[in-house]
C-alpha cells in the first residue's frame, strides 16, 4: 500500500452518479460506467472442507502460508514518494501477484521475502480493471515458496478465512474472519470500471494489506485483499473488506505473465435492475430485466442506438429494457455485468430489448474501458 499520494487505496467512499452524498451500498443505480469511488485496502474471509493434510490450528495454518507472502515497497524517483503493500509468490521463477494500485506510479520496486532478503522487482503485466498486477524478482528458486491457488467459485458465505499481509508496515500480520458475502461490486479504483464479483469478509485489514492473501482453512489462496469500505471515510477498518477472487486472477494470469495490459469490455450505459414498481411507472409490459437509464455519448451503446430514460419521444419515455444478450436472460444488473465481463473487447453481442413495449434486437460491438 502507499502513503499520502495514493490515499485512494486506503479507504472507500462511494458517491452515486446522481448525487454527491457518500454511501456504502451500491444496490440502486448501477452503471457499466464508473460510479465515483475511492478505493483503499482489503480484507479476508473463507473456508472449504478440511482435507486430510489440513493445518491442525490457525498457528499451523499461518506457518504454512506465511513464506508465500512478501512485502512490496515502491518509490517514485520523480516525486520521492513511496508506499508499501503485500504480494503473493505464485511460482519458482519469481513471479508475484499483487494489486495494481500497490505498484502503480512507482519506477523503483523492491520485494522483501519471508527470510528478510530483498530483491529489485519489475512490473510484468497489469490488469487495472481488476486492480491486479504481476511483478517479478530474480531470486534463487529455493528461496521462493509459491502459494497454492484455490477455487474461489467454491467459497461459501460463513466460511472461515485468514488474511496475511503487511498492514501499517507490521510485516507478516495475520487476522481471522468469515466470508460475509460474495459477488460484491464497488466503484472503480481509478480506471472507471467498477470492481466486480468481490469477496466480502470481516477479517481485519488496513493500509498495507493490499495485494496480500485471503486464505481458506486448507491454506489455499481464494482472494487478493484489495479494499475496505468505510462510510466515514476514515483510514480504519470497520468490518467490511473486499478481495478480488483468485479465479479472476487465474483467468488473466497467462496474459499477465506474457507482459500484457488487460483490457475489459464496456457497453457505455448506465443501468438499473427493473422492478415491478418501476415497470408500473412507465406502463411496461414486462417487470423483469435491466433498464438503460443513460447512454454515454460516442460509446458502443450510442452507436448501437440504445436509448436511456427520456431518449424517445419525451421525458416520461422509459429507457430500453434489456431482456437477453446472446440468448442469455438478463434479470438483474449483476447478470448483465457478469456476462459482459465474460466477453472480450471487440466482441459483437446481440441484445434483445423492449422499446416502448415492442421487442427489437440490436447488435453492439464492445469497446474497452479507458483509464
Amino acid at each position: 500500500m502507499r502513503t499520502q499520494v495514493l490515499t485512494w487505496t486506503l479507504v472507500i467512499v462511494l458517491s452515486m452518479t446522481l448525487g454527491g452524498a457518500a454511501v456504502v451500498a451500491l444496490d440502486q443505480l448501477r452503471s457499466d460506467e464508473a460510479p465515483a469511488t475511492v478505493v483503499r485496502e482489503a480484507a479476508p474471509s473463507t473456508t472449504t472442507p478440511l482435507s486430510s493434510d489440513a493445518p491442525r490450528d490457525l498457528a499451523d495454518l499461518y506457518a504454512r502460508v506465511r513464506p508465500s507472502i512478501v512485502t512490496v515497497s515502491g518509490l517514485s524517483s520523480r516525486t520521492n514518494v513511496g508506499g508499501t503493500g503485500s504480494g503473493i509468490i505464485i511460482d519458482k521463477q519469481g513471479h508475484i501477484l499483487t494489486n495494481n494500485h500497490v505498484v502503480r506510479g512507482f519506477d523503483i520496486i523492491d520485494v522483501t521475502l519471508f527470510d528478510l532478503s530483498s530483491y529489485a522487482a519489475t512490473v510484468v503485466g497489469t490488469d487495472p480493471g481488476n486492480d491486479l498486477a504481476v511483478i517479478k524478482i530474480n531470486a534463487p528458486p529455493d528461496k521462493l515458496q509459491p502459494a497454492i491457488l484455490g477455487d474461489s467459485d467454491q467459497v461459501r458465505i460463513g466460511e472461515l478465512v485468514i488474511a496475511v499481509g503487511n498492514p501499517l508496515n507490521l510485516t507478516g500480520s495475520v487476522t481471522q474472519g468469515i466470508v460475509s458475502g460474495v459477488g460484491r461490486t464497488l466503484g472503480s479504483g481509478g480506471t472507471g470500471r467498477p470492481l466486480r464479483q468481490l469477496i466480502q469478509s470481516d477479517a481485519a485489514i488496513n493500509p498495507g494489506n493490499s495485494g496480500g492473501g485471503l486464505f481458506n482453512m486448507n491454506g489455499e489462496v481464494i482472494g487478493i485483499t484489495t479494499a475496505i469500505d468505510n462510510p466515514d471515510g476514515e483510514r480504519a477498518f470497520v468490518g467490511i473488506g473486499y478481495s478480488v477472487p483468485i479465479n479472476i486472477a487465474k483467468r488473466f494470469l497467462p496474459d499477465l505473465l506474457a507482459g500484457k495490459t488487460i483490457r475489459h469490455p464496456k457497453m457505455g450505459v448506465g443501468l438499473e435492475t427493473l422492478t415491478p414498481a418501476r415497470a408500473a411507472q412507465f406502463g411496461l409490459s414486462v417487470d423483469r430485466g435491466v433498464m438503460v437509464v443513460s447512454v454515454e455519448p460516442n460509446s458502443a451503446a450510442a452507436r448501437a442506438g440504445l436509448r436511456g430514460i427520456g431518449g424517445g419521444t419525451g421525458s416520461r419515455t422509459p429507457g430500453d429494457v434489456i431482456l437477453s444478450i446472446d440468448g442469455h436472460e438478463m434479470k438483474t444488473f449483476e447478470d448483465l455485468a457478469k456476462y459482459i465481463d465474460s466477453r472480450s473487447v471487440g466482441d459483437t453481442i446481440e441484445i434483445r430489448l423492449l422499446r416502448e413495449n415492442r421487442e427489437i434486437t440490436v447488435r453492439l460491438t464492445l469497446e474497452a474501458w479507458q483509464g
